[in-house]
């Protein structure tokens, strides 16, 4: 009895060997920034990546709230959960909340996507939907396949904008209280231009946008 159960366990172990993805676990990943204007904290951005082979799940969920004399002047909150089927995105989910102001977008794939290339996304917003062709990406910051980009879906207005990346180069930022050389890319074409660092093995490590009045919008990651 015992030889036969041993025979029994040694082939269950040889089986899943020779197939992985029996016991193949999704991989998850999060960055969690907080977020300053200027020096001043004003809340957090945290975004959670869940892969499953090609296909992938992002979360993200941002607070910010800017205080005046111990007064709420502004208050922001965002959520959004993106799905992706390689680099192309498959579907989305997005709401917010611009001090008041209500937001959504809804996204779904008009064919099933294939890992390297999409068929479509149609869009959807409070002012109407608009299909978009081929594989669309968002500001997926966290994706450095995004810099080789001409367009991005934004989450929070549903425009598929026209971007311009470019290489500013390696500078020296502090991650975590370590100064760390990173390679700083700059998106233009959006309404404000965004600055995101990413480190020698392509990890997002920072952001930083400048906004009207010259005020400093930044991402540090924890």
């Amino acid at each position: 009895m015992l030889r036969r159960y041993l025979a029994c366990l040694a082939l269950a172990l040889t089986t899943t060997a020779l197939h992985p993805s029996v016991i193949a676990a999704p991989e998850e990943h999060a960055w969690n920034f907080r977020v300053f204007l200027n020096d001043s904290p004003i809340g957090q951005h945290r975004f959670t990546l869940r892969r499953d082979g090609e296909d992938a799940e992002l979360r993200s969920e941002a607070r910010f709230e800017v205080k005046l004399l111990f007064i709420s002047a502004y208050r922001y909150a965002h959520t959004a959960v993106e799905r992706w089927r390689g680099n192309c995105l498959t579907g989305m989910t997005a709401r917010t909340d611009d001090d008041g102001k209500k937001l959504s977008v809804d996204a779904a794939a008009t064919f099933a996507a294939s890992a390297q290339q999409g068929n479509g996304l149609a869009v959807s917003t409070g002012s109407g939907r608009q299909p978009l062709d081929g594989c669309v990406m968002s500001f997926a910051y966290w994706n450095p396949a995004l810099l080789k980009q001409e367009r991005l879906l934004n989450a929070q207005t549903g425009e598929h904008e026209a971007v311009k990346i470019s290489d500013s180069g390696d500078e020296r930022i502090v991650v975590r209280g370590v100064p760390v050389t990173a390679r700083r890319y700059r998106i233009a074409g959006s309404k404000n231009p965004i600055d995101i660092w990413y480190s020698a093995s392509r990890e997002w490590l920072a952001l930083e946008s400048t906004l009207e009045g010259g005020r400093r919008l930044r991402y540090q990651i924890e």
